[in-house]
């Protein structure tokens, strides 16, 4: 006990005659005395931390009790020793371990404490993330934002735990959206998900440009870093200092640019020209192999990329580095887009390449062996062309294939999808030096589906944004295709142009789908009758139930581009009866591929699900169906409202050219209380009644109130054709409706009611009159419409509805024999007379031959649907009897 409290003259004095005794003896000094000996454990005890316990232990036992007497007088030196020399830092009485620890604490600065601290956070998010435990990755999360910037505030550079974690937690959050959605999530955990999505999107866009350096090479972003974070030498010594590892020695002679890569066990891998074949065939083997690091190969291909001297040396590389890049993480929806955009860049440099030297060239099917260890030049092939096994149209297809999967899983309602979108230039870019490579290489099978790529990027956007994607400024006069936008001037004619050279390819599929886009143009620009003459002449409607899930889909979007063309043109009838067969389903999204069909006793399973998912189409490339569906319901209201006045027994009311129009005017029709109108539907149920009732002025304001005609180009000359037609159809159902009541009618008063011109309601009198539809005649001189009452006697009443019935028959045997032959059953090719527009004529099909039937040969000759022979024969006879007799 005495040995801890002894006073500082007495270490001193002990540490003197030990030190000197030490210095005069010799190897043969004979033992100290006892007196010396009790001395030294003192000197022993307080050496440094090098020397062992064991002479501490030992000096214990020899300690005697006059020493502990002699401390015990002496407390007032207890409390401020000297600290001894011999104690490392000067710490006194203290251990090793509190020395060793206050030397480790002196060592340890502010920046190193913050940097351990970020480690730590780092590695808890990764073990949050593991077990998904989103509310503990939010809380540290949280705290490596509030350090780093912390950080940033003492003017550090931002450091790359920061950045990859946010890259890990990106990746996370993309992953657990592939994962089931029927799920059953906490509550909390769900909330601190959507939570991290607004923080790490708002963190990704405040350091977008750091993030891009250091996806591009992590380590040599930290190496910096820590170098960036190093203190400057005092002094220059003659040990050369180490430079950091990675770094580039410029200035010193005989080095190259070759660099070395650290492989397994910590031997070195150098990739240089020599080894090049043989690290690129490694890598090809190890490619799709269980436990492949895909990055790893992707950093090596690109290392490979910068070693490359020779062309076929970098056409070999650059094959596989693009093939590198597609093979991304199976489990997520679609390629990262900063993989996406090297991969772009990479076609494009592999695409310059082989338009530049026309004497490489990439198949896809070589018929002879090479060995790909071996370098390959012009002067030694045959024919003097270096053919390469690859192929050029399939990377374009995948690089389209993944650009419209990733927009097909980003939120078309958010700021994302704009960006996401602005690569569409890039992507036109690298198709359109796709097109000049195989005009060169006269590819003509290549050719023709890199214009289909083409084409389908341009067919449904307007010409101003058609001429800004033409508007390319990387592409000059040797890697300009031959149709572009200077040489067709127009965007209508450059879709043209692109068309007429697919429609010589030997390709069906490609001149189907040429077509359907043409059609798709033409409508787009308000040239109907040419869209509807080609879709005619084509039979595309004949024979598209036996074409693939994505041309039907086109041809349905075809067909409802035309049938907005026809309302554009104020061509109603024609537009009703395109709208028709696709509005008469009940499923307009899921045929247009904009949605998915909830059916109430059907359920997907989830690769049906998934499979309808991937046909999707992206959200720009959508048909507004409101404004569809809007113009449908418009153009059955002018067709029905005049028909159903026109009508005289309940049984032929029941007939209606469009169902499902009918089917919501009967619902409005029972309501008992109508309130105003709250969406599209309200507003023209409710204008289809005023119609009804005469108040034409009514049905025009309920109808140009409807707000979604904004969306339509030039909404106002549609407004006021809409105003036309209201009046005249309003013109025909106040005849239709009134004829019985009147005997003359006076046409100026009809010019007042209907606010028309004298000449257009003479003229749409006149029309009725000689089609049959009223039974009148028109006195010019007195200007009157004089009506003829006429009722059919019960012979021709029993006729006509003989007629009905064997028309009927005809339809339903001609039904069951399509049906038996396996003919066209579905809905492109209606069996009930409503597909007759498609097939020339403007009849309103079904209803067309009834109504001939029984109005006259006229209108019987105007069906041109199934029942349309029958129409001509015993009906328009039955109809031809009864327009004489009246």
């Amino acid at each position: 006990m005495s040995r801890f409290f002894k006073t500082a003259a007495d270490t001193d004095s002990s540490s003197e005659e030990s030190d000197e005794e030490l210095l005069s003896s010799g190897d043969d000094t004979p033992a100290k005395p006892a007196a010396v000996q009790q001395k030294t454990p003192m000197s022993q005890f307080l050496k440094t931390a090098g020397d062992s316990s064991s002479s501490s232990s030992s000096s214990d036992s020899d300690s005697d009790d006059s020493d502990s007497d002699d401390s015990d007088d002496k407390p007032a030196a207890v409390q401020k020793p000297r600290p001894s020399t011999f104690l490392v830092g000067g710490g006194g009485g203290r251990d090793d371990d509190d020395s060793s620890e206050d030397e480790r604490k002196v060592v340890k600065s502010a920046k190193d404490k913050r940097i351990e601290e970020m480690q730590a956070i780092g590695k808890s998010i990764d073990n949050a993330l593991r077990i998904g435990d989103w509310v503990a990755t939010s809380n540290d999360f949280d705290k490596l934002a509030r350090l780093v910037e912390r950080q940033t505030n003492v003017s550090e550079p931002v450091p790359p735990y920061w950045l990859r974690a946010l890259v890990t937690v990106e990746n996370a959050l993309t992953a657990t959206k592939e994962k089931d959605p029927k799920k059953k999530v906490n509550a909390s955990n769900s909330r601190a998900q959507n939570g991290m999505k607004q923080k790490v999107k708002k963190a990704t866009k405040e350091h977008e440009a750091l993030l891009k350096t250091y996806n591009e090479d992590p380590e040599k972003f930290e190496r910096d870093y820590i170098q960036a974070l190093a203190p400057p030498p005092v002094a220059p010594r003659e040990v050369r200092p180490a430079q950091p590892a990675g770094a580039a020695a410029a200035g010193q002679a005989g080095e190259t640019d070759e660099f070395t890569t650290v492989g397994r066990g910590g031997k070195g891998v150098q990739h240089t020209v020599e080894t090049l074949f043989k690290d690129l065939a490694q890598v090809n083997e190890n490619r799709g192999k269980k436990n492949t690091d895909r990055v790893e190969q992707v950093r090596t291909l690109e290392k490979l990329l910068t070693v490359a001297v020779t062309t076929y040396q970098r056409i070999r590389v650059l094959l596989a580095l693009i093939s590198a890049r597609f093979d991304y993480n199976p489990a997520a929806s679609h390629m990262p887009n900063d993989a996406w955009l090297a991969a772009q860049k990479e076609l494009d440099q592999l695409v310059k390449i082989l338009i530049h030297e026309p004497t490489y060239s990439v198949e896809e099917e070589v018929n002879f062996e090479y060995d790909e260890l071996l370098e390959r030049s012009p002067t030694t092939e045959e024919g003097g062309i270096v053919r390469i096994r690859g192929s050029v149209i399939s990377f374009v297809d995948r690089l389209d294939d993944e650009f419209t999967r990733s927009l097909q899983n980003i939120d078309p309602h958010g700021t994302e999808y704009i960006e996401r979108l602005r690569d569409e230039k890039v992507l036109y870019k690298t198709i359109c030096l796709s097109q000049s490579y195989f005009e060169r290489a006269s590819r003509d099978e290549a050719l023709a589906r890199v214009l289909m790529r083409r084409l389908e990027h341009i067919y449904y956007k307007p010409d101003a944004v058609v001429e800004a994607l033409e508007q390319i400024p990387d592409i000059d006069e040797t890697t300009r295709p031959s149709l572009s936008l200077q040489t067709c001037e127009k965007a209508q004619s450059l879709v043209h142009s692109i068309c007429i050279s697919l429609y010589k390819t030997s390709n069906s599929l490609l001149r189907t789908r040429a077509m359907l886009c043409h059609i798709y143009s033409h409508a787009l620009h308000n040239d109907f009758y040419t869209a509807r003459d080609m879709m005619l002449m084509s039979h595309l409607q004949e024979n598209v139930h036996s074409a693939d899930v994505g041309t039907q889909i086109l041809f349905n979007r075809t067909v409802v581009q035309l049938g907005l063309c026809a309302f554009r043109c104020g061509l109603i009838k024609e537009s009703q009866s395109t709208l028709q067969d696709i509005f008469a389903t009940q499923r307009v999204k899921e045929l247009l591929a904009q949605g998915l069909h909830q059916q109430r006793y059907s359920t997907l399973t989830p690769e049906q699900e998934k499979a309808e998912r991937i046909r999707q189409m992206p959200f720009h490339m959508h048909i507004n169906t409101e404004l569809a569906e809007a113009v449908f319901l418009v153009a059955s209201m002018l067709v029905e409202i005049p028909l159903l006045a026109s009508l005289d027994t309940e049984e032929a009311r029941r007939k209606a050219v469009s169902k499902s129009f009918r089917r919501l005017l009967d619902h409005a029709n029972r309501q008992v209380f109508n309130g105003p109108p709250e969406n599209t539907r309200d507003h023209i149920m409710q204008a289809s009644k005023a119609l009804q009732d005469g108040e034409w002025q009514r049905a025009r304001d309920l109808i140009q109130s409807i707000a979604i005609w904004n969306l339509m180009p030039e909404s106002k000359q549609v407004k006021e054709m809409l105003a036309k037609r209201i009046q005249e159809e309003g013109l025909r159902t106040y005849l239709f409706t009134n004829a019985p009541y009147y005997t003359t009618l006076s046409l100026e008063l009809l010019s007042r009611i209907f606010s028309l011109s004298l000449r257009s309601v003479t003229s749409i009198v006149s029309k009725m009159i000689w089609n049959e539809e009223l039974a009148a005649s028109l006195d010019q001189a007195g200007g009157v419409v004089v009506f003829h009452r006429v009722e059919p006697n019960k012979l021709q009443q029993l006729a006509l509805s003989l007629s009905e019935k064997v028309a009927q028959l005809v339809e339903q045997n001609e039904k069951a024999l399509d049906v038996k032959l396996g003919g066209g059953s579905g809905w492109t090719d209606r069996g009930d007379g409503k597909g007759g527009d498609k097939r020339g004529g403007e009849a309103t099909g079904g209803g067309g031959e009834r109504r001939g039937a029984r109005t006259g040969t006229r209108g019987g000759v105007r069906g041109r649907g199934r029942g349309a022979r029958f129409a001509q024969g015993l009906g328009g006879q039955i109809g031809g009897a009864q327009a004489v007799r009246t």
